[in-house]
């Protein structure tokens, strides 16, 4: 019994850390986003996919909705839908890098606001084992949420 108990606590305390480690990251990025619209249009510009118009709207409404999922993860609501969310957008922004690395194309990915103007392009691999990770937290929140502190798991 007592082995069973530790194992659920050991869950327990890494679906926590998954939990709100990505309402941390996910509110980080959002709020390191706004009132950079400028830079936040030429990061998404940058990936070269993307009409200019297409990027004016994607650095209009990527801010408000990182800092929504992360308070989604954060009160406890939609948690296994919000796992599933952050997965497929973390999914899409590996896509994204990986295309622009594919290319030679010198970027930096936007992800937590503007660059560092003194530094050329990011590391890619470190950006996708970066967001591979994320994608495990978000992965595990989707399948053993903590609900503990939750509104509406």
């Amino acid at each position: 019994m007592r082995g069973r108990v530790n194992r659920t606590l050991i869950l327990d305390i890494i679906s926590a850390v998954a939990r709100f480690y990505m309402a941390y990251i996910w509110i980080r990025a959002g709020v390191s986003k706004l009132g950079s619209r400028v830079e936040v249009v030429q990061s998404v510009e940058g990936y070269d996919i993307f009409s200019p118009t297409w990027a004016q709207w994607i650095a209009t409404v990527i801010a408000p909705l990182e800092i929504a999922g992360g308070i989604l993860l954060l009160l406890g609501v939609f948690l296994r839908k919000s796992g599933w969310l952050s997965t497929i957008v973390i999914t899409l922004f590996i896509v994204g890098i990986a295309q622009a690395w594919a290319r030679g194309l010198a970027i930096d990915c936007g992800c937590f606001g503007p660059a560092d103007p003194t530094t050329l392009g990011m590391n890619y691999l470190k950006t996708i084992l970066r967001d591979l990770v994320y994608i495990f937290l978000s992965l595990w929140t989707a399948f053993r949420p903590f609900k503990k502190f939750a509104i509406y798991p």
